[in-house]
């Protein structure tokens, strides 16, 4: 099919999905609304099921280089004693589960898409379908016209609102911080979440010799002291945890902790709206305790490529995809 199509969002939900398009033959422009292209996070684990699908997108000899094959995953008490171990081999299918920073992995599919196709600091305000046109407006006033829209903009996606005014973003009664630091000293080589009574606390090997770690706390939405906290106040609040907690901040400077709350989407009942299509965040944001938030995006671009390679029509296409994606991403977003 030669048609236009818009990808609103350069996360990897939407570089996914344009070499997803790409490997099919279709081009797509996609529109961020950040004047620079960028990760948010600090580090990402890709399951089984999104290395299998950039094995056929061809890109997972270049991500198996740059990060950090997973092997025994444990869970320990706050002391370091161990509470259980799963064995990440007996789960990858014929995959490595891998671990990444979200910076490496988002430029790896940059470097796939042709920067033409590529436009950065316009972010979406509203969109309208006219016959078999979709036009969508920018906060700068100027407007793009396509033959299909793809929204990727993720979990506050203006377009979603705009589709389904009653969508609900959900505050899961947790906070979270995240960092990167160099595994050099730390020498740190199991992946590991610990429990305690001050909260979670995840370590992560991934490549480039870096550790990427995360910090979950109960806290009130919002927070705005927590929201302050950095190394600082990190340390004192995991003072009573095992030693490898606290050797991984004090190696974190302030200025690589990032903090959010952990929010997700309430299951919405339609992603096909004609030629309109949420996918990835906009469509099934969940909480990362299954590691598939990315994942699931990662998955949405290999079948919507199908099903636009299989379908002449845009809109049946979307409807294939939504029937085939519905029940596994609701699924997923209600289990983690």
């Amino acid at each position: 099919m030669k048609k236009d199509i818009v990808i609103l969002g350069g996360g990897i939900a939407g570089l996914t999905t344009a070499l997803a398009l790409k490997k099919i033959g279709m081009e797509a422009t996609i529109v961020e609304a950040a004047p620079v292209f960028k990760p948010v996070g600090a580090g990402i684990t890709l399951a089984a099921n999104a290395m299998q699908v950039y094995s056929l997108l061809g890109i997972y000899d270049k991500l198996l280089t740059e990060g950090n094959s997973l092997g025994e995953l444990k869970v320990l008490a706050q002391k370091g004693k161990k509470i259980s171990q799963a064995n990440a081999d007996r789960l990858k299918n014929g995959f490595t589960n891998l671990a990444i920073s979200r910076h490496t992995l988002h430029n790896i599919l940059l470097n796939e898409i042709d920067q033409k196709n590529i436009i950065s600091g316009k972010k979406s305000i509203r969109m309208v379908q006219e016959e078999e046109k979709v036009k969508v407006w920018f906060d700068d006033q100027s407007f793009m016209t396509c033959d299909a829209l793809i929204v990727a903009e993720g979990i506050h996606s203006t377009i979603r609102k705009q589709l389904l005014p009653s969508s609900t973003i959900r505050y899961s009664g947790y906070t979270c911080w995240r960092g990167l630091t160099t595994n050099t000293n730390l020498n740190i080589q199991e992946t590991s979440e610990t429990w305690g009574k001050n909260g979670r606390f995840g370590i992560v090997p991934i490549g480039d010799n870096q550790i990427y770690w995360f910090a979950c706390k109960n806290a009130s939405s919002q927070n705005q002291e927590m929201k302050a906290w950095k190394q600082k106040e990190l340390l004192q609040n995991f003072q009573d945890y095992h030693e490898d907690i606290k050797d991984v901040l004090k190696n974190t400077p302030d200025n690589h902790i990032i903090w959010n709350d952990i929010i997700d989407l309430k299951p919405i009942s339609t992603y096909a709206f004609g030629s309109v299509l949420l996918i990835g965040d906009a469509a099934h944001a969940t909480t990362p305790n299954m590691g598939q938030g990315a994942c699931q995006a990662i998955e949405d671009a290999f079948f919507l490529a199908h099903e636009l390679q299989r379908n002449q029509s845009i809109q049946t296409a979307f409807i294939q995809f939504e029937q085939k994606r519905l029940r596994r991403t609701q699924t997923i977003v209600n289990q983690s």
